[in-house]
């Protein structure tokens, strides 16, 4: 058993299921090292402070702002130990916040990830309209969703590793949901280097939530180009089918045959300009996949996904206890972003994997339900583990 299954099996009772889509693990000699946490002043929004957390175990450094609760960067070494930047994210806090981060780099969303049909779902009989900000439904939720909310920090020290603990409470009504909403997410960061993050969140008014993490990586590097060459594995043999405005159509399709079957580590770039109707309305990738897991109470860690560049050598293998999976392949970068680099981000020069439940679920009862009540406690853990290979 490598190292990093330990962590993981230590983590929760983690399931290693699809052929071939194992874990990978560290070398000794870039596991070793104290964990370390630092904090830096990074400006303000509305009159509050925004910090910097710069968390580091071995050869691993991740930092994260409390604006957003945002992955600014996340340095990994290649198979020959070289440092890198492999997240895609801006340099300053002043083009987070002047931009609106129309791509939600690295940022927690809510409170509802994903995609809400028309702004619109009925709860207990009483039914609510959300922002359209991505005509004609409601997106990441809503104007001023949990991405451009300053959340508290609080540093967390174990003995092999260390994290950010981020709160945020959310107001009832606010962007017209329902219920003052109290959410908590952790990043911990593991000598395996790996991203461990817990999401918990509790309401006093019934309301529907779907917690996420919108980071897009490129393991040759940030700013590098393309990730068409990046091979993908998805522990899925369902997606759900979208219509043209991107909400799902409620059906749970096999992916056998089609060009969203990625049971086998696929080349992102093989198929993302397919004429199959699915690829069209998405511009490319940006659909939620049906995990095949093993437990249905949706606790216990499953894995979900693989990504491997053959170039660098570095790999990033994804373990959540959520029912979806949302892979997104940068199809609307456009070029007019400026990254951590300096350098123009284009179509397909990053890829998101957002481990959620199933965008639109309200408004589909054969969905996992996303509605939480008072006296419930949302829990969710999703892992982000980075390794090489030869």
């Amino acid at each position: 058993m490598t190292a990093t299954v330990k962590m993981l099996v230590r983590a929760g009772a983690v399931m290693l299921l699809g052929a071939g889509l194992g874990l990978a693990g560290a070398s000794s000699s870039q596991a070793g090292g104290k964990p370390t946490i630092s904090k830096e002043a990074f400006g303000s929004v509305g009159g509050k402070a925004v910090d910097r957390y710069t968390l580091t175990n071995g050869a691993f450094r991740v930092r994260i702002l409390t604006y957003g609760g945002i992955l600014q960067t996340v340095e990994t070494p290649d198979r020959h130990g070289k440092l890198t930047n492999v997240t895609l994210g801006f340099k300053t806090l002043d083009e987070y916040v002047t931009s609106k981060n129309p791509a939600y780099f690295g940022a927690l969303i809510g409170r509802y990830g994903n995609r809400i049909a028309k702004g619109q779902f009925t709860l207990d009989g009483k039914t609510y309209q959300l922002a359209i900000n991505n005509d004609p439904n409601s997106l990441h939720g809503g104007n001023v969703g949990f991405d451009k909310r300053v959340w508290s920090a609080t540093p967390v020290k174990g003995g092999n590793s260390v994290g950010l603990r981020l709160t945020y409470v959310s107001p009832n009504g606010e962007e017209n949901y329902p219920g003052t909403l109290r959410t908590t997410v952790t990043y911990t960061i593991t000598r395996d280097r790996g991203i461990r993050m817990d999401y918990q969140a509790t309401t006093d008014k019934a309301t529907v939530v779907n917690l996420t993490n919108h980071a897009y990586w490129n393991l040759g590097g940030e700013g590098t180009g393309t990730i068409d060459d990046h091979k993908l594995q998805l522990n899925a043999s369902r997606y759900t089918p979208v219509d043209a405005t991107l909400i799902p159509t409620g059906q749970l399709a096999p992916v056998a045959g089609t060009p969203m079957d990625f049971r086998k580590p696929t080349a992102i770039g093989a198929r993302n300009r397919s004429n199959f109707q699915q690829i069209v309305y998405g511009r490319g990738y940006d659909h939620n996949w049906v995990l095949d897991r093993h437990d249905k109470s949706y606790r216990k860690l499953e894995t979900a996904a693989k990504v491997s560049d053959a170039a660098s050598g570095r790999t990033l293998t994804i373990a959540t206890t959520e029912p979806g999976i949302q892979f997104y392949g940068g199809n609307f970068l456009d070029g007019t972003l400026y990254g951590t680099s300096g350098r123009s981000y284009r179509q397909g020069d990053g890829l998101a994997l957002e481990t959620q439940h199933f965008p639109d679920s309200p408004n589909h009862a054969n969905f996992p339900s996303t509605v939480l009540r008072p006296g419930q406690v949302l829990k969710s853990t999703t892992i982000y583990q980075f390794g090489t290979s030869r």
